[in-house]
């Protein structure tokens, strides 16, 4: 299991973790904190399924949101960035996207970005996955703590 994986290396590293979620509703962090011993390496998470709390509470800029919109590399990016320096992580991850079941005319369903800051700044990249509701949440959750850790690995110990 991946989630596993990425605590032990946090873990090895001195390194901690956040996230930021919108579509997933907490499923990253929840696939974290089941593993024993993420209390060492998961400092917390923000789930910001409405526009209020990813302005309000991560910083997503408002004119970005009712410009290009929530489900943008802008708006993952900023939440990335947010919730590293709100919670003082080492990395964190957002994902934010449409899981369906509808597209909303610009996204098809199963669209969603996901962004990973760090100290030296942020990534992001996008994806689309293919099922229902269910399947495109799992698959981003999975995705989600891929990206932590494969930036965990490459990362040089403190």
């Amino acid at each position: 299991m991946e989630a596993k994986r990425l605590v032990e290396v946090l873990r090895s590293r001195g390194m901690t973790c956040a996230t930021a979620e919108s579509c997933t509703g907490g499923g990253v962090g929840a696939a974290i904190t089941a593993v024993p011993g993420a209390s060492e390496v998961f400092l917390g998470g923000i789930v910001s399924y409405a526009n209020s709390v990813k302005r309000d509470v991560l910083g997503v800029d408002g004119e970005l949101l009712d410009g290009v919109g929530p489900i943008s590399a802008e708006c993952a990016a900023q939440m990335a960035a947010g919730v590293r320096e709100l919670l003082k992580s080492d990395i964190a991850v957002s994902v934010t996207g449409l899981a369906g079941p509808g597209g909303d005319g610009a996204h098809p369903a199963g669209f969603v970005w996901f962004g990973l800051a760090t100290a030296d700044g942020v990534a992001t990249e996008n994806k689309t996955f293919p099922g229902d509701r269910e399947n495109v949440r799992a698959a981003a959750v999975e995705h989600a703590i891929s990206l932590l850790l494969s930036k965990a690995e490459s990362a040089c110990t403190r």
